[in-house]
């Protein structure tokens, strides 16, 4: 039998229901535009670190200011993550995701003219606090079409393996562009962002009516929020320094936690609050937020750590770094296809358990790396990376919403990539602390074999310690008892 579309209600947006559960062309354009933007956040990102060493070059920029440009694009988006996935529940998603995605499109494009260090801190900061907005929009917009059950797997299976793909295929990218010219790793994100605009204005749908805080926007919380964000980003990001001004590092981590405390009690008392804290009492919820910051966190470090082993000590060029890692990528062939079918039949917990324990194993090939290494003693690791974002960038995604009120998606899906970005700073703040203080040691100058070795066992420990965390997830699930279908209620 025939069946046709349906039309039905997610989350107080109408969507378009396939009977036969298969997308139509309008289904397939607006995933493809959402999943264009979580592609261009992440692919900006890697291309900009390929191209850091042409842009100093170039501009004669210092250490410490080629270290800001990088540092500045974490500031404003772990800054102003929570506050941007809070701002799409109550002021529209489509109507963040349109604005904010205009504003990274003109301020990239900023930063491709600029002369000076200043212009590309200003840039890259502006960009971040867009990303900020656009990117917990963008989420919550996909779960908004794609109603609960098979249809969402999979949409968020193609969001999650073109995310993913945006950090690898970003490392090609950004190397071939450089080639031509730095100005171009920043022009070509403002063309590919102006062709996702043009595009999302017809294909997505227009906000539904939202329920405006009665009491009014929670100003306070917003402030010390902000604020508590931008503190603890610039304390991670400067623990890279390792015991080199280790007392103000401390410094601003402290603060950043006391404004966090202070945010936590203006938020109980508020009568609208920015930031409900009852869904923190979701123990999956934190569970995944916990996993991803540590994934996450594993995978930037040992990005970096090989990067510095390719080019530094092997004297590959940024393209072959970049062509190195492109098997990692993998994951865009296997999430759309073999994750959703797997977290259907296995759970989400446990396809997300297997892909950790193949980051594990991807992670300990790599330790005994040599200088004289051949690419084949690479390919292990490259390709378990695929299979490990294959299973678990994908689950970790659709847990970050599961059971969440669709009403806060906006927020937790802020919440996820708050923690994902916390985690990659963390990442490679701490895998570069290790390094240096190793190339440090008596008789040693610059980066050495002994000290990316020494950095590369930290993304070893944080997935072992995700794994971990992940278990306790099964084994709650383990123990939860089964309902009896006798005593169900008809």
């Amino acid at each position: 039998m025939r069946t046709g579309n349906l039309l039905g209600f997610a989350g107080g947006e109408l969507t378009m229901v396939s009977g036969s559960g298969r997308f139509d062309a309008r289904s397939w354009g607006v995933l493809l535009v959402l999943c264009g933007a979580i592609f261009l956040e992440g692919v900006d990102v890697a291309m900009l670190n390929v191209a850091l060493p042409a842009i100093r070059d170039d501009l004669g920029l210092s250490t410490g200011t080629l270290s800001g440009v990088v540092s500045a694009y974490v500031l404003g988006y772990g800054g102003f993550m929570l506050l941007g996935g809070r701002a799409a529940d109550l002021y529209g998603r489509r109507r963040m995701f349109l604005t904010w995605l205009t504003v990274f499109l003109v301020f990239s494009g900023l930063g491709g003219f600029a002369t000076e260090g200043w212009m590309l801190l200003v840039s890259r900061f502006v960009t971040g606090v867009a990303a900020a907005f656009l990117t917990p929009a963008g989420l919550a917009l996909v779960t908004a079409a794609f109603p609960a059950g098979p249809r969402r797997t999979r949409a968020l299976g193609v969001y999650a393996a073109i995310a993913a793909g945006g950090f690898s295929l970003g490392l090609v990218a950004g190397g071939a562009l450089t080639e031509l010219g730095w100005r171009w790793v920043f022009f070509a994100p403002v063309i590919f962002a102006a062709v996702l605009l043009l595009a999302a204005l017809p294909l997505v749908a227009p906000d539904p009516p939202v329920t405006r805080p009665r009491a009014g926007f929670d100003v306070a919380g917003a402030v010390s929020l902000t604020g508590a964000m931008l503190l603890l980003a610039y304390g991670v990001v400067r623990l890279e320094h390792g015991g080199d001004g280790i007392g103000v590092t401390l410094g601003f981590l402290a603060v950043g936690a006391a404004v966090l405390a202070l945010f936590v009690a203006v938020q109980r008392r508020a009568a609208d609050p920015l930031v409900r804290l009852g869904i923190f009492r979701r123990a999956a919820l934190v569970r995944t937020n916990v996993t991803a910051l540590l994934f996450m966190g594993a995978f930037a470090g040992f990005q970096f750590m090989v990067t510095l082993y390719l080019q530094e000590l092997r004297g590959w060029s940024p393209l072959q770094t970049g062509l190195a890692m492109l098997l990692v990528a993998l994951d865009l062939l296997l999430a759309p296809t073999l994750t959703p079918w797997l977290v259907q039949r296995f759970g989400t917990t446990r396809v997300l358990f297997f892909g950790l324990l193949a980051a594990v194993a991807a992670y300990a090939l790599f330790l005994p790396a040599r200088l004289d290494w051949a690419y084949a003693a690479m390919l292990p690791t490259m390709v378990l990376l695929g299979l490990a974002f294959a299973l678990a960038y994908g689950p970790l995604t659709m847990a970050g919403v599961e059971g969440v009120d669709e009403r806060e998606h906006g927020l937790a899906g802020g919440l996820l990539y708050t923690s994902m970005q916390f985690g990659m700073a963390l990442g490679i703040s701490a895998v570069t602390a290790v390094s240096v203080a190793v190339a440090r040691g008596p008789g040693t100058t610059g980066v050495t074999l002994d000290a990316v070795r020494a950095g590369l066992v930290l993304p070893l420990v944080a997935v072992l310690l995700a794994a971990v965390v992940t278990a306790f997830g099964l084994r709650a699930r383990a123990t939860t008892p089964t309902p009896d279908p006798a005593r169900a209620p008809v």
